[in-house]
Order: C-alpha cells, then structure tokens, then sequence
C-alpha cells in the first residue's frame, strides 16, 4: 500500500523548519480502512475525528494523522507516486515532495484558517525545490492561497509569475 511522509516533518525532511507537533501520513483513500485495520490489530488505538479526511492513531505519547484527502489534490494517486525516499530521524521512507507540500500548505488557507506562521518560513526553506508554476495551478482559484503568492513575491521568496 502507497504511503508518504506529509505534513511538518515532510517539510523539515526537505529542509524546512523543525516540526513542533505530530507526525502525517498520506494514503490512498482506498486503503484507509485497510490501513486502520492493519494498525489496530497490532494493538494501536485508532480514533476517527469527526473530520472526514483523516484518523488518529496513538502509541504511548505519540499521535500521528493518517490522512487519506490532501488539501489541493483530487487524486491522491499521483501526489503519492511523486513522493521520493529520504531519510527521516535514521529511517528511510517516501516523503512528499516539496511542490505539493507547498501545494497542501497553500491550499488549506482560508477565511477561517488563514495562518501564515508556517507558510512562509516553509516557502523560504523549499523554494529551490518548488516547481510554483504547479503550485499557482494547484492553488488556483483559493483568493487566500493566490494572495499569498503574491505576498511571496513581494518578499522576493519566489520569482513573479511569469506572464
């Protein structure tokens, strides 16, 4: 079953700031129950949020997010085939790469959640990674997202869109 390291510790394994709360995975939405299952009968307490995107799963203090719907991305299949294996904390494994990080990032802003703490120190640390062509198309439509494009290229982080 396809899986990627998503999230803040997919950002810091690319070179990004260092994650200050719990682990994310991406899957395929196909497997989520496949997945869950599996990690249950290990022994692993699994939780669904009232979310319906994603489920918890916690082993002694830890917590990691099981999502199997990616902000900006209809079709999880290819965002997971893209993924590249890195070294994260002394263990290989497949981690997003850095455009469709920036892509989740951007995607979920909104007028409720319009944060961007996060957003730009990440954009500063990948932006040598980041195809923004495919993040401006990814993102395109979300005033939040697309402003704060800007707001990037005002701080000279990315280059203007090319015409």
């Amino acid at each position: 079953m396809p899986f990627a390291l998503t999230g803040g510790y997919a950002v810091w394994a690319r070179g990004g700031p260092e994650p200050d709360h719990d682990v994310d995975f991406l899957i395929d939405p196909d497997d989520a129950d496949k997945v869950a299952g599996l990690l249950g009968e290990q022994g692993l307490q699994i939780v669904q949020p009232p979310e319906d995107w994603l489920f918890k799963v916690f082993t002694d203090d830890a917590m990691v997010d099981v999502l199997y719907r990616a902000p900006g991305s209809r079709d999880i299949g290819p965002v997971l085939d893209r993924a590249t294996e890195a070294e994260v904390l002394s263990v290989w494994m497949p981690v997003l790469v850095a455009t469709d990080l920036l892509v989740q990032k951007l995607a979920v802003l909104s007028e409720r959640y319009c944060d961007l703490s996060a957003v730009v120190p990440t954009a500063r640390a990948l932006r040598e990674q980041v195809d923004w062509g495919v993040v401006r198309d990814g993102v395109a439509g979300n005033p939040y997202a697309e402003v704060t494009l800007e707001l990037l290229e005002r701080l000279d982080v990315i280059a203007p869109a090319e015409a």
